[in-house]
């Protein structure tokens, strides 16, 4: 569109730009129909996850909700659940502990090695993040990133936000006979965190208690 628009600006007939613009269109919407056909056939998931972050130790980390936490060049592990529309549990066992479960209205993180729980209201802030990819609504997708897929002969994917407010610039995402195995971030301080599942199970049978955490006794609860 804006190429039609800078042809009308100087007095060329917008047809004679339309062939470039129908070239990136074209793909770009190819894309979007093939990873949203792949992720229409998730209803729900759980996989064992193993995330690694890498970039300049002089950058500071920049979290990521959804996919935490972020410490540099070390590599973090456990298991991810979703289950939509809205749901998503993505707990780190080692090296430390940590737990984020959302149920489409509250996000809450738990460490349970500080007896803390952070809880917020949903908001905007998920949906900026890789947690709607796997969790949210396919429509909301489309209006949340723009979609291209690099080699039409591989089944991966980069994902640009529209949002300035993102967490990170570029999303990459890849599949395996239909399945998720790779995402790999990259944000605006040149740390790119790749997140590889493993042990990918589809449409399992997931209890909604796991997206309503309750606190042990005695945690210290923070409402933001």
């Amino acid at each position: 569109s804006s190429l039609i628009t800078t042809a009308a600006l100087v007095g060329v007939h917008p047809a004679m730009a339309a062939p470039a613009v129908s070239a990136s269109a074209q793909n770009e919407t190819l894309a979007t129909q093939r990873l949203i056909a792949l992720l229409s056939r998730l209803n729900s998931l759980q996989a064992d996850f193993s995330q690694t972050t890498s970039g300049s130790r002089s950058a500071p980390a920049r979290p990521t909700p959804g996919l935490r936490p972020t410490h540099l060049n070390q590599t973090f592990s456990g298991v991810m659940q979703v289950k939509r529309p809205g749901n998503f549990r993505w707990e780190t066992t080692s090296p430390m502990k940590q737990l984020i479960v959302t149920n489409g209205q509250k996000v809450s993180i738990y460490d349970p090695d500080l007896a803390q729980l952070t809880r917020q209201d949903l908001g905007e802030q998920v949906a900026n993040t890789p947690a709607l990819l796997l969790s949210g609504q396919t429509a909301r997708i489309r209006q949340a990133y723009r979609i291209t897929q690099p080699n039409p002969g591989l089944n991966s994917y980069s994902l640009y936000p529209r949002s300035g407010e993102a967490a990170f610039e570029r999303l990459d995402i890849a599949f395996n006979k239909g399945l998720p195995v790779l995402m790999v971030l990259h944000d605006s301080l040149g740390q790119q965190t790749s997140i590889r599942f493993s042990n990918v199970q589809l449409n399992p049978r997931l209890d909604a208690a796991l997206f309503n955490f309750v606190p042990p006794q005695g945690t210290d609860v923070i409402d933001q």
